[in-house]
């Protein structure tokens, strides 16, 4: 090789090495995410936004039920959803995977529990176990009070009373937004009312009320009280599309503490989602440094400093 070939191909290396790449297409730039309108998966798609914000990318997150979020996954209407709770969720999932419609990128919460719940005044009359609520159907009203329409949960409460399970059958499931399930709740425990209902952690009902999470019910829910997993999903194909933002999410993992944090400062404090992201982040900066190992920006820059730069940190 000459020296002026040699010349030009060590210039071209140091091109090569020094100009940002873009990892990702250009299709990846905004990332479509749902939200059935949980609070907890509200407070993860903020802490998601917050940071892709910083990177250079966007979010466009919809309110959808479970249901229509999955089938719009399906028809690649959604990239991402970071709520798919295991095992209440098995049978989409398992109707998902037979349409090869999707993929795991990570479990995002290893320790959430999903049953139903009482609140401790009325466990200490004795009912700690689904068994026990049929024998004290009048105090209740017969009614169990769920979450919105078309949520699993409800479908597996549902599928419990028309199989007349716990001698439950003459029990009807109140639909509901989250908001309005807790403020039935928080009615009810004021004048000391028998109520039962769908709770779960993390969730800041957890401190608001002195709950008792009923035994029991492990083959609607799972063992240990309705023991779940959190997983983030993927719409079939978009990790290819979208290594680098695939990557972010792979890294973002949470615990109960960050999300119950998170839920008190929206629910608690009146914040808005994503400043409440910015004041967590802020206050926890250490967590960006797992959050973002192997993450670029949207143009290859480091995703770190980005990240730290757009929250002023």
């Amino acid at each position: 090789m000459t020296i002026r070939r040699f010349g030009l191909a060590m210039a071209a290396t140091a091109l090569l090495t020094t100009s940002p790449l873009a990892a990702d297409a250009e299709s990846c730039k905004t990332i479509r995410m749902s939200d059935p309108g949980w609070t907890d998966i509200t407070s993860t798609n903020a802490i998601a936004t917050v940071i892709l914000e910083g990177l250079g990318y966007s979010t466009d997150i919809q309110t959808l039920s479970v249901l229509v979020g999955y089938q719009s996954m399906k028809n690649k209407d959604i990239d991402v959803f970071l709520g798919n709770w295991m095992p209440a969720q098995q049978k989409f999932i398992d109707e998902l995977n037979e349409a090869k419609a999707v993929e795991v990128v990570t479990e995002n919460l290893p320790d959430a529990k999903f049953t139903l719940a009482v609140p401790t005044y009325v466990a200490e009359k004795g009912i700690k176990d689904f068994k026990d609520l049929a024998a004290n159907a009048d105090s209740f009203g017969s009614k169990i009070y769920g979450i919105e329409p078309g949520a699993p949960a409800n479908e597996n409460m549902q599928k419990m009373i028309d199989a007349n399970d716990f001698g439950l059958g003459g029990w009807s499931v109140v639909e509901s937004s989250e908001t309005g399930m807790l403020a039935e709740v928080a009615r009810a425990t004021q004048s000391k009312e028998n109520v039962v209902f769908l709770a779960w952690a993390p969730h800041p009902m957890n401190t608001r009320f002195d709950l008792t999470y009923l035994s029991g019910g492990d083959a609607y829910f799972g063992a240990n009280y309705g023991g779940a997993k959190v997983y983030t999903l993927a719409r079939a194909g978009w990790p290819a599309e979208c290594p680098n933002a695939t990557q972010l999410l792979k890294n973002l993992t949470f615990t109960l503490d960050i999300e119950n944090a998170m839920m008190s400062k929206i629910m608690d404090d009146g914040m808005a989602a994503n400043d409440a992201a910015k004041d967590w982040i802020k206050a926890n900066p250490g967590a960006l440094d797992a959050w973002l190992k192997d993450v670029t920006t949207f143009d290859g820059q480091p995703g770190l400093a980005a990240v730290k730069t757009s929250l002023g940190l």
